[in-house]
């Protein structure tokens, strides 16, 4: 991958590589894309410090790099990070505020909250709960969910279908994180159906 580095920078822009969230534009010099290869974490130059700029340096909250993409005319980076915190210095997840993006993103942030809450099990937490039972409980109420979802589909109205499917989605994401997996597992299969 060479960049286009005729105008000396070149755009950056980070997304989140689990929920696909735009996270923030830099930009990158040949020594800040070098140095963000090398080390994993996103490094940009500094165009009001005149450096290089390791994201988090200061905060402690880095952008872990996952992969790296140019597009077609070789001018701009598409960054796919995973944030150690909030990526803006406001504290929002975001450089564009509270912006959620497209509803879709959300399953994105819910796989990683369910995530989060079987590593810290949270006291009081229904997810901290559904995980201390175990696999087969978690499996069971996937199973009564199913059940009650394709019972709304068939008996009630759209928002009795609409809250049966989201309670199916999030008991799913539960199981699959119990066995160490998530939904973006899921879409890749899917993508590889479609193919």
């Amino acid at each position: 991958m060479t960049p286009d580095w005729s105008k000396g920078l070149v755009p950056a822009i980070v997304q989140d590589a689990d929920s696909g969230l735009v996270l923030m534009l830099g930009y990158m010099n040949e020594e800040a894309l070098e140095r963000t290869q090398r080390e994993r974490r996103v490094t940009f130059y500094s165009r009001s410090k005149g450096r290089l700029w390791t994201k988090g340096e200061s905060s402690g909250h880095v952008l872990e790099l996952v992969s790296l993409a140019l597009d077609c005319d070789a001018d701009t980076l598409l960054v796919q990070a995973r944030p150690r915190g909030p990526t803006c210095h406001t504290g929002t997840s975001t450089c564009f505020g509270d912006f959620p993006g497209p509803e879709l993103v959300f399953l994105g942030e819910l796989s990683k909250l369910v995530e989060q809450r079987q590593r810290d099990r949270p006291p009081g937490s229904y997810t901290t709960k559904l995980f201390e039972s175990g696999t087969r409980r978690i499996a069971q109420k996937v199973g009564e969910e199913g059940v009650e979802t394709a019972l709304a589909a068939v008996a009630q109205d759209a928002d009795a279908l609409l809250g049966e499917a989201a309670d199916l989605v999030y008991h799913l994401t539960v199981l699959l994180r119990d066995r160490g997996l998530g939904l973006a597992d899921v879409a890749r299969v899917l993508r590889g159906r479609h193919r």
